[in-house]
């Protein structure tokens, strides 16, 4: 019998995501996909600077850079005349290395996973579907339909739901997911056109007709158009063509199409999964949480899932920590998931709302706004922190404890940078570390030898206090870079007291 430790049912980013860092730890991964083949065209843009952080433990990042679009600012349009500008090029200055919006599209994205998966040795096996499981004991036993249309029955010590928002998983383990749907139909088209709008920015249109946003991509010409479709034309949503969309939002961006390389229609959904977690089955992605495309945050979120989830399973399946390190998924990741669909609902809302009150705080009240916010670099800096989720944090959570300076446990660790160094470096290998920024004690120095727990102590800077770090005390990361312990002493049982009260055994 077929038989993996993790069993991933769907190969979009987030499974691709899932099954690469689980291989790195040396996971044996199996991931199938009921399509025939990766997606040639997409939905999902933005790459948030938290994720591209991340990818670094994977050698992606650098890639991801390369490969994309840099958005060197966003535009506000109302009558047909642009009435702000906010500059996003070096919009997150000083708060991580990737202090820009990048644009990478999804199918692109998914095409370097798969790369980098291969890598591995694994593949997707494609026009494979599951069609039920059962947990027995310590094994989960799964149904696959194969490509030819025989059954096979395979084991697995976990399975990841990772099978998008109609998931078979969550149905198969009959969790609700509350919630609702937009009224408004959406369209997407990728486009070559001229025009100010195809500079490569960002570019909104606030008016009163259908909502419109210009997308840059990589390339002259070339960018995605998101617009909705309002009145009688959104009850043939099905049928409709890019012939049938309203030009007047296009044409108020004086958007000059040359030509139409893929257009189709979609709702946009709001929903949070009741649980992310039953037995040895998890959920993650669209399969847990689907909001509205406000802010480009749903593939960042399936892949912060993948990652969460990832570094867990590893530590459990390797000896490396009990079983109810598990529990901490759901915990840590519904709790930003249902944050999210609240959050992306008010601005979704507030963008697409009708009404002569909508439209007089669209036309009138925001262009006077948005240009005095768009001057106010404090204004700037907290939409980029809120957008790129380096403010993303698992603070309150249970495997969270301390504070010292001014990062707290569950913090993402704050980046600091100068000519003398760069404390993310040590963050590229994915394992618990312990940060010092300061002196420390020879005790901890010692503790951290024997027990192998790589130590990282910086000479204090300047650019340390900056950030907020803590002088003299210490950090220990989880693998996933977040804070597990901010403490200010230098007293290694704080973190023995640590690992052994949450039955933790990274030195396995």
């Amino acid at each position: 019998m077929n038989r993996s430790d993790v069993l991933i049912i769907g190969a979009g980013p987030t499974g691709l995501v899932l099954a690469l860092w689980l291989s790195k730890l040396g996971v044996r991964v199996r991931i199938i996909d009921k399509t025939s083949a990766p997606g040639s065209t997409s939905r999902a843009l933005a790459v948030q600077a938290r994720t591209v952080e991340l990818y670094r433990q994977l050698d992606l990042a650098d890639t991801i850079v390369r490969r994309g679009h840099q958005v060197a600012a966003a535009n506000f349009w109302v009558n047909g005349k642009p009435v702000a500008h906010l500059p996003l090029k070096r919009i997150g200055e000083g708060l991580t290395p990737y202090a820009f919006v990048e644009i990478f599209p999804q199918d692109e994205h998914e095409r370097l996973l798969l790369e980098r998966l291969e890598d591995y040795g694994v593949s997707v096996e494609r026009n494979t579907a599951l069609d039920s499981f059962e947990e027995t004991g310590d094994t989960l036993t799964a149904h696959l339909r194969l490509p030819d249309g025989r059954q096979e029955v395979c084991q697995a010590c976990y399975l990841a739901g990772c099978d998008g928002a109609r998931s078979v998983v969550r149905k198969a383990l009959d969790t609700d997911f509350p919630g609702g749907t937009y009224q408004q139909i959406f369209y997407v088209a990728d486009i070559t056109a001229s025009g100010p709008a195809l500079n490569g920015e960002l570019h909104l249109d606030l008016d009163q007709a259908d909502f419109l946003a210009v997308f840059p991509l990589a390339g002259e010409g070339r960018a995605r158009l998101i617009g909705t479709v309002r009145d009688e034309r959104a009850e043939r949503a099905d049928t409709l063509q890019f012939a049938d969309v309203s030009s007047r939002a296009i044409e108020q961006l004086k958007v000059h199409i040359e030509d139409v390389h893929w257009f189709s229609t979609y709702r946009v959904h709001h929903r949070v999964a009741e649980h992310f977690r039953s037995g040895r089955a998890f959920l993650l992605g669209d399969a847990a949480h689907v909001h509205s495309p406000a802010g480009g945050q749903g593939m960042n979120t399936g892949i912060g899932d993948a990652i969460n989830l990832a570094w867990k399973l590893a530590a459990v399946l390797s000896g490396g920590a009990e079983p109810r390190l598990l529990d901490t998924y759901e915990s840590e990741r519904i709790a930003f998931a249902r944050r999210l669909v609240s959050t992306t609902d008010k601005v979704f809302s507030f963008v697409t709302a009708q009404g002569r009150m909508a439209d007089l705080l669209r036309m009138r009240v925001a262009p006077f706004l948005l240009p005095k916010m768009a001057g106010v670099e404090a204004s700037r800096e907290f939409l980029f922190r809120t957008v790129s989720q380096v403010t993303l944090n698992y603070r309150g959570m249970p495997l969270s404890q301390g504070e010292a300076g001014h990062v707290h446990g569950g913090d993402r660790l704050p980046w600091a940078h100068d000519g003398e160094g760069d404390n993310f470096e040590p963050l590229r290998q994915p394992c618990w570390q312990v940060h010092v920024y300061g002196d420390t004690s020879d005790e901890m120095i010692a503790w951290c030898a024997e027990h192998h727990l790589p130590l990282h102590v910086f000479d204090w800077r300047p650019a340390f206090e900056t950030a907020g770090l803590g002088r003299n005390g210490f950090y220990l990361l989880r693998p996933d870079t977040y804070v597990a312990i901010a403490d200010n002493s230098a007293d290694p049982k704080v973190i023995e007291r640590y690992f052994r009260d949450h039955g933790i055994r990274p030195f396995q």
